[in-house]
């Protein structure tokens, strides 16, 4: 197996990643799939369950965002869920196929009288052995530290677009202030999942810029989700004029290849894809999808559903790998390539 860390790159120009965007749609796909199989068995998906722990009244002003309390969207608020009843879903989401939970509150920053519970809903979930995520917004440096320590595996906070558009989208928090909190992140040692949504009515340089930002970290987030903009009443962004959706294609195709070792996540917007469609996002190196009836708030794919297509395209969920070393993750990661591989060669012998 050929030595592929030359792959892995933390800086990538503008003028590199909008020629990666212009490519022809199938050169595009076919460099972003070889990349993609010297990393990951290209048969095998990622699966997350997401739910809110604390629904509305946020106090931010995304305008994409349906629990913002400065948009009338007609959803109800809820206060934070009690522990029991989170670790009751995570159950559930485990017996359905999930890996990894992952628990969302809409908060500008937790606050002190939630935070406790916030890190027994974490040691719980990791009790019942699947992989911890939280999205609580901005952190303070103490708060990630004690994130860490009650056994977080991931943090997730988006950056939302490029550092240029953030502030037609984002005014009550800072693009500074997002990448402050990933560096705090890292430096507890948690895995990083960010990415970013599209179809915001942004431009290609956006999406390149959005996407160097993330991969010219020091270090590449393990996870990145990609977001297709979930239109949603009431929001600022509801009448926005539809993303192409062989250019939502080309996004997840991008990162691949810019981010070879991440799993880049499929995620809002599946709802409103067609089979064919999110058939071609796993074509182009997507290999991490939200699973369940809702992301948050949103609509998504129901669960049967997924595992149906995933029945059709000869997909199967990701095992989760318990208490291995980084050797002994690459070890078992090429030895499922070189399966792959050998039963590719044998099936192009049995053809000739």
């Amino acid at each position: 197996m050929n030595n592929t860390d030359s792959l892995v790159r933390s800086d990538w120009t503008l003028d590199e990643v909008e020629q990666l965007f212009t490519l022809p749609f199938s050169d595009l796909m076919f460099r972003a799939q070889q990349v993609h199989r010297q990393y990951f068995d290209p048969n095998r998906v990622q699966v997350s369950t997401l739910l809110s722990i604390k629904t509305g009244a946020c106090p931010e002003d995304c305008k994409y965002c349906p629990q913002s309390g400065h948009y009338n969207t007609g959803l109800d608020k809820e206060k934070l869920m009690q522990v029991q009843k989170v670790l009751e879903e995570a159950e559930l989401a485990k017996k359905a196929g999930a890996t990894r939970f992952c628990m969302g509150a809409a908060w500008k920053n937790p606050p002190a009288k939630d935070f406790p519970y916030v890190l027994k809903m974490v040691e719980g979930v990791k009790r019942l052995g699947l992989e911890t995520c939280m999205t609580l917004g901005k952190l303070t440096q103490e708060q990630t530290q004690a994130l860490a320590e009650s056994g977080l595996d991931y943090y997730n906070h988006n950056l939302d677009t490029s550092p240029e558009f953030y502030g037609s989208i984002i005014t009550t928090r800072t693009y500074s202030d997002r990448l402050q909190t990933l560096s705090y992140v890292r430096d507890a040692g948690m895995k990083i999942c960010s990415g970013g949504i599209v179809g915001m009515g942004e431009t290609i340089r956006d999406r390149a810029n959005l996407l160097i930002q993330l991969a010219n970290l020091p270090e590449h987030p393990e996870s990145v989700p990609i977001n297709m903009l979930v239109k949603v009443e009431g929001t600022p962004l509801d009448h926005v004029e539809d993303i192409d959706p062989f250019d939502f294609v080309r996004c997840i195709a991008v990162a691949r290849i810019m981010m070879p070792k991440s799993h880049v996540r499929l995620s809002a917007g599946r709802e409103n894809m067609n089979e064919e469609m999110q058939a071609l996002t796993f074509l182009a190196g997507a290999n991490s999808i939200f699973y369940g009836e809702r992301l948050l708030t949103t609509p998504n794919p129901e669960a049967q559903k997924d595992m149906q297509l995933f029945k059709r395209l000869g997909i199967k969920p990701e095992e989760r790998e318990e208490c291995q070393s980084e050797a002994e993750h690459e070890a078992r990661l090429q030895e499922q390539i070189q399966a792959q591989q050998d039963s590719e060669f044998f099936y192009d012998a049995a053809q000739a």
